[in-house]
């Protein structure tokens, strides 16, 4: 492990490094030791991944301790290829290579020619440069028009011609991706989208650890660390992994989703763009677990492909546009501030649409029609969270609903524009008799500004337990009573008939 940050600045030259103690090893021995390091030291490992500390991370230290080569087998939206690219963090910082190398070459164990050749020129004397942990990682997405000469290398016949070598010189060799991420991690995204010819590439660097270039009979053992992606419903769209590669990978490990709420909460908050320069919006801590039950009841919905999977992209991209929707309104009416309304959770449907893939009978209901259904069943999950079941049979849970939806039978109506107000949308919610006295007996210590978005909620949640009539009409939405309503769309469809000769 690298001794200082300051320690390298004064090792220039073969001959400093040698009296400077430094020991070269496998990127996979450092590797392990600067994990064993931390793991002391008590030290967050993968900084910025939540809900895996128990089941992934162990996972990944395990295959780190054992010097094996791993792939992350998940849906998408899963954290793979940030887990991947927190492991340059249990690199040493700086590493010493010979100056100008293409492949960072061991000073000490030099494989390309160059280096060769200039140690043997200049003895102790040959130039050393440090170089950042930050470029010793390398990373490919996986494209089917990838190449062996992008990964291993090729005969660069252009360099042979510019300087007038013979095409067997191995000074005309071209590196690929892999070889100058030599004494580093090299990481391949996607790996079922490789076509099976470049995979089998791909199989001396998993066991033998050397490349062979194409005309040359020689072999470079290149010291690499390998890593890889890949998400299983891809197995049959696009590819597969051919089995001598499978087996040739140490250790494969599975990613999940959040399995706890309050986990899915934390990921969204620290992922979404939530501050807004002009304009302060207040999110009430059931807005954001409505958001997160949308991701839980999407994945467990009949209506969705489940092997495609729910992202967890897609809740980050919905807050920013439940967050917008309600920026937008304050700055309509010059507000400074202003709450989340279920009129902005509706707002984050155009979020939902593009990340859902949907089975038949979803394709028959439409996208969107599917969206707003998770978002309602959301919308009932959290409340009831908070709340008694308004179906529920017992009298005293009766008696707390029951002031509200007298107000309704009396013939009255709720009319909630997108872009109403705040002191329009607080003095119509507070016209509802019995509404704040829910709220208030309910949540505990509500903060004023967030008075009115519980309100809300519980007219949405009163309408998803069908005790409440609700129409959506362009940019507002009414609530009324539930049978008056059914009266009058029979009256309505009367009058219609009225209008025939029959």
């Amino acid at each position: 492990m690298f001794m200082s940050n300051e320690w390298h600045k004064q090792v220039s030259t073969l001959a400093e490094l040698k009296q400077s103690g430094w020991q070269s090893k496998s990127v996979k021995e450092e590797l392990r030791l600067n994990l064993i390091a931390r793991i002391k030291e008590a030290e967050n490992l993968f900084k910025g991944i939540l809900g895996y500390e128990k089941t992934v991370l162990p996972q990944i230290q395990h295959a780190l301790l054992s010097h094996h080569d791993m792939i992350l087998l998940g849906l998408r939206g899963q954290a793979k290829t940030r887990i991947l690219r927190n492991l340059i963090n249990f690199l040493d910082e700086y590493m010493p290579i010979v100056a100008g190398s293409e492949i960072n070459d061991d000073p000490y164990n030099p494989l390309s020619k160059f280096a060769r050749d200039l140690i043997e020129e200049k003895g102790d004397d040959t130039p050393i440069e440090w170089i950042h942990r930050s470029y010793r990682y390398g990373e490919k997405l996986a494209t089917p028009d990838t190449t062996v000469a992008d990964l291993i290398g090729d005969i660069d016949p252009i360099k042979a011609a510019t300087m007038k070598l013979n095409l067997a010189d191995e000074s005309v060799i071209n590196f690929g991706l892999i070889p100058r991420t030599n004494r580093g991690i090299f990481v391949i995204n996607e790996l079922p989208d490789l076509q099976p010819r470049i995979q089998v590439a791909l199989l001396n660097i998993m066991q033998e650890r050397d490349i062979q270039i194409r005309g040359f009979n020689v072999r470079i053992p290149i010291d690499v660390s390998m890593a890889f992606s890949a998400n299983p419903e891809d197995y049959t769209n696009r590819g597969n992994i051919i089995t001598p590669l499978k087996d040739r990978i140490d250790a494969q490990i599975i990613t999940h989703y959040p399995k706890e709420l309050k986990t899915g909460i934390s990921i969204t908050r620290q992922e979404a763009w939530q501050e807004r320069d002009n304009v302060l919006v207040h999110i009430p801590e059931a807005f954001r677990e409505i958001l997160e039950f949308t991701a839980f009841e999407a994945r467990e919905s009949e209506y969705i492909d489940q092997k495609s999977g729910v992202s967890t992209r897609m809740t980050i991209t919905a807050m920013e546009q439940i967050i917008s929707s309600a920026e937008r309104r304050a700055i309509v009416n010059g507000e400074k501030e202003t709450s989340l309304r279920i009129s902005d959770i509706y707002h984050m449907v155009p979020a939902l649409t593009g990340k859902l893939e949907l089975v038949y009978e979803g394709e028959q209901e439409g996208v969107i029609s599917v969206a707003k259904h998770i978002v309602g069943k959301a919308i009932n999950r959290t409340f009831k969270n908070h709340f008694p079941d308004p179906q529920s049979k017992d009298e005293k849970v009766k008696a707390d609903y029951k002031a509200i939806l007298d107000w309704f039978n009396s013939g009255k109506e709720v009319s909630i524009s997108d872009t109403l107000t705040t002191k329009e949308y607080q003095k119509i919610l507070s016209s509802v008799t019995g509404l704040e006295d829910l709220v208030k007996k309910y949540v505990k210590g509500v903060e004023k500004s967030e008075l009115y978005s519980w309100m809300d909620l519980a007219l949405e949640a009163l309408h998803q337990n069908s005790m409440l009539s609700k129409q959506d009409l362009d940019d507002h939405t009414l609530y009324s009573d539930m049978l008056g309503s059914m009266f009058s769309s029979i009256s309505q469809n009367d009058d219609d008939l009225e209008d025939f000769d029959i």
